[in-house]
């Protein structure tokens, strides 16, 4: 948002000082961008008096210029057709820096001519294009005027960066309203007197909307202005216009401009004398089209609102115009629109068409709907002061859509939530200044928003209010002591294992990922299910992209793409990891915090050892990976049971889930190729989700972890091969055997499946490799016989398979 110094004092009657204006709106939370100082920028330059010219001996096209400075008389080689003696021009002496070139002029000599300084043009001042000639300056103009005072450009150009929720301030006046409320001024009052009709509007106008869709347009006003005469607006006009980057159109158009720039207020202006019958404002019908202002033309969707006449659709509502009724020299009366637009249905219009424009920038951040009947007496009184005619009465269509909401408030919640005690008279005082009705008494104060604050929503709201207009840099500084600091871990459960699962798969050699916390729809329904196996999906009402518009079901598919653009760029072997929120469903049990990983490519490059050295990932690297999580988050992993039930973007041969009974813990495994072939990644790649939230709480919550305690007793290892059947899972047969003994037995592994010549069909040998650690004597041969024994026994009864001779 740009505005200039003498535009804001239009609205605020203040003696501060540029720079106090410039604290002050940073104070209250518009950020200034920048300011740019145009009269210092253009100090150098003034008007100089060309006293002779003559042909330079040496150029044909030159001349050889003395030049009257009012201090000096300066010779100046210049090649301008129209330089001549006696004329004014603008005189740029050595060592200024030229705008319009980006060059710093020298004293120098010219085919042997010296020269000391220029007479310049106006693409050099960069003023436009010209640059035929010198800029020629009126005789009455006293030498030595600084150009900037010349041309007007001597007022500062203050740019602030509004956030979207400040929508008040698109506008100059807002802007004013805040600084008044700050202090620095008063805001002067604006002339509201209704311009009266002297005839009966000719052109009717209908909202044609159904019941459910009548807030796309609740209310619009039109009116007829007859002999007109439109052609270039005022210089005071264009000044302000070109100040804040704008191109003068002619009058019409530039007071619409002005109405948006200045009150917040956008409006738009039909050659009544093209329109065919009355206005019609309704949804579009698939497939019509529009011819727009901005030279382009749009094939428009069902839903976008337009304004319509007999002869078809003039505009898209709140976004832009048409050619085929925009107003010109020739133009002489005309049809002033004045309407409110809805803001989501506005910014869906416009981000669907791709149509940027200042209009669109304002509806879709919502203005003040009570605004609209004033704003239409504003422009009316400005067409008929700027370009004559005579004015018809006002029709209206629809009402001023229903914005009040009373909120309750205590005063003291201003001292809760920031730790500022501010006086009950000083809020009530701030909050009447920025346009806030205050009733009843403290602690029981009800407060109404102005018309134009939609993003007043509650009681932190106005606490936010209240404070920044008392000054942030107001705030107490406190320094902590010893009774402020906070003794307990501000870690949640879930923040401590969200942080511990990041070191746990860094610590594995895994990057980690930070990605969108949405997708597109096609990849979301290959991820997104909920408990009964449907799709359960969020769409966004209001993507930043087509591409991104459904909030993500899984994080998986977001690493294996980032994955899939590493590949490309020549990082086959990637191993990515990131840590935070899903979203399955719109309840609160529907978003849940995940440690998610893939892995792609090789385990390691490849060797002259062989080729197990560079083999592929596989389902058991993710495994590896997902109970390093549980075990970094404490939970012991091999507790888990290992189900097959993951989900159907796995592979469904080569995945598990770890559970805890019901609970499921996490999902691994590779990930199905179908899905890959839809995502456009070559395989394999595996994959993990951890689900954080389903880990549970140890028993002793603030127990540490125990102390490492080394035996000093030798360990030793003992084989066994089992005959089972062929669907026996690994898992059960480790399982059994650990329950021999869960003190003595540290640890058992799988050391070779086998299906063959020897094993019966049906069946398969699973060997094993059970670790004993003794802790308080040393095994003898009787211990060893009676535990291996009990791992028999055991296995054999929990899945009917025999010790293989």
């Amino acid at each position: 948002m740009k505005l200039t110094l003498d535009w804001l004092k239009q609205h605020l009657d203040t003696s501060a000082s540029l720079d106090e204006i410039t604290t002050a709106l940073t104070a209250v939370g518009l950020e200034v961008d920048g300011v740019e100082d145009r009269a210092k920028a253009f100090a150098p330059f003034f008007v100089a008096k060309v006293e002779s010219a003559t042909r330079h001996p040496d150029a044909d096209r030159l001349q050889v210029l003395m030049v009257d400075t009012g201090s000096e008389k300066l010779q100046v080689v210049c090649g301008a057709p129209n330089a001549r003696a006696g004329m004014k021009g603008v005189f740029a002496p050595a060592g200024s820096y030229i705008p319009g070139t980006g060059i710093t002029l020298k004293k120098g000599v010219i085919r042997g001519q010296e020269s000391n300084g220029m007479m310049v043009s106006e693409r050099e001042m960069g003023l436009s294009d010209a640059h035929e000639g010198i800029i020629e300056v009126a005789d009455d103009v006293a030498i030595g005027t600084k150009f900037a005072d010349l041309y007007r450009l001597n007022d500062p150009i203050i740019e602030i960066g509004l956030t979207p929720n400040r929508a008040d301030c698109a506008g100059i006046r807002g802007i004013a309203r805040d600084l008044a409320a700050a202090g620095l001024g008063t805001l002067k009052p604006i002339n509201e007197t209704p311009v009266a009709g002297t005839f009966k509007n000719p052109i009717g106008v209908t909202l044609d909307f159904s019941t459910d869709s009548k807030h796309h347009c609740p209310l619009f006003l039109g009116r007829y202005i007859r002999g007109v005469k439109n052609g270039p607006s005022p210089q005071w006009l264009q000044d302000r216009l070109k100040a804040v980057g704008l191109r003068p159109i002619s009058a019409l158009v530039d007071i619409t401009n002005l109405m948006t720039l200045d009150m917040n207020r956008p409006l738009h202006v039909f050659d009544a004398d093209k329109l065919k019958g009355g206005i019609v404002v309704r949804t579009a019908k698939s497939g019509e089209t529009l011819d727009a202002l901005n030279d382009k033309s749009y094939t428009l969707d069902d839903g976008m609102v337009v304004v319509c006449d007999d002869s078809g659709v003039l505009g898209l509502g709140g976004v832009i115009g048409g050619t085929s009724t925009g107003v010109a020299d020739e133009t002489v009366n005309v049809y002033v629109e004045a309407a409110y637009f809805d803001p989501n249905r506005t910014a869906r219009t416009g981000r669907a068409l791709q149509i940027n424009s200042d209009a669109r920038y304002r509806f879709e951040r919502g203005i003040d709907p009570e605004f609209t009947v004033i704003g239409m007496e504003i422009a009316t009184r400005l067409i008929m002061e700027i370009c004559g005619g005579e004015a018809s009465d006002v029709i209206t269509a629809g009402s001023v859509p229903e914005w009040k909401r009373t909120i309750a408030y205590d005063p003291a919640l201003t001292k809760k939530l920031t730790g500022v005690d501010i006086a009950v008279d000083q809020q009530i005082k701030t909050l009447t200044a920025l346009g806030f009705a205050v009733s009843g008494t403290a602690p029981s104060l009800s407060i109404i928003p102005p018309a134009w604050r939609g993003d007043i929503e509650g009681r932190a709201d106005i606490v936010e209010e209240v404070l920044r207009i008392y000054g942030l840099d107001n705030m107490p500084a406190i320094s902590l002591t010893k009774t402020t600091t906070v003794t307990h871990s501000a870690d949640t459960p879930n923040v401590t294992r969200m942080r511990k699962s990041r070191i746990a798969l860094a610590a594995r050699g895994m990057d980690e990922a930070v990605t969108w916390s949405f997708m597109d729809r096609t990849v979301a329904d290959a991820f997104g299910v909920n408990d009964n196996g449907q799709a359960a999906l969020l769409t966004l009402a209001n993507p930043i992209s087509s591409e991104l518009n459904t909030m993500r079901p899984s994080i998986l598919p977001n690493l294996i793409q980032a994955a899939s653009r590493n590949r490309a760029r020549g990082f086959a072997d990637c191993a990515l990891f990131e840590v935070g929120p899903i979203f399955r469903s719109a309840k609160v049990e529907g978003q849940a915090i995940v440690a998610s990983g893939m892995r792609a490519g090789n385990a390691a490059p490849r060797h002259w050892s062989g080729p197990h050295a560079s083999r592929a990932m596989d389902a058991f690297d993710a495994k590896a990976d997902a109970c390093a999580v549980l075990d970094a988050c404490g939970f012991v992993s091999s507790n888990a049971q290992i189900t097959r039930d993951a989900p159907g973007y796995y592979h469904p041969g080569r995945s598990g889930t770890l559970r805890l009974g019901k609970v499921v813990l996490a999902h691994f495994g590779e990930i199905h190729p179908a899905v890959l072939d839809q995502l456009d990644v070559k395989g394999p790649v595996v994959g993990f989700e951890v689900f954080l939230d389903a880990i549970p709480q140890p028993k002793n919550k603030s127990a540490a972890k125990p102390l490492l305690t080394l035996s000093p007793f030798q360990p030793l290892s003992r084989d066994f091969a089992f005959i089972v059947t062929a669907n026996t899972e690994a898992d059960v047969i480790i399982r059994a055997a650990k329950s021999a003994d869960k003190n003595l037995i540290s640890d058992i592994q799988v050391f070779d499946v086998y299906q063959g010549k020897g094993v019966e069909d049906g069946h398969k040998s699973v060997a094993i490799a059970v670790t004993l650690q003794p802790t308080d004597k040393t095994l003898t041969d009787a211990d060893i016989e009676d535990i291996s024994a009990k791992i028999i026994k055991g296995v054999t009864e929990k899945t009917g398979g025999k010790l293989r001779a």
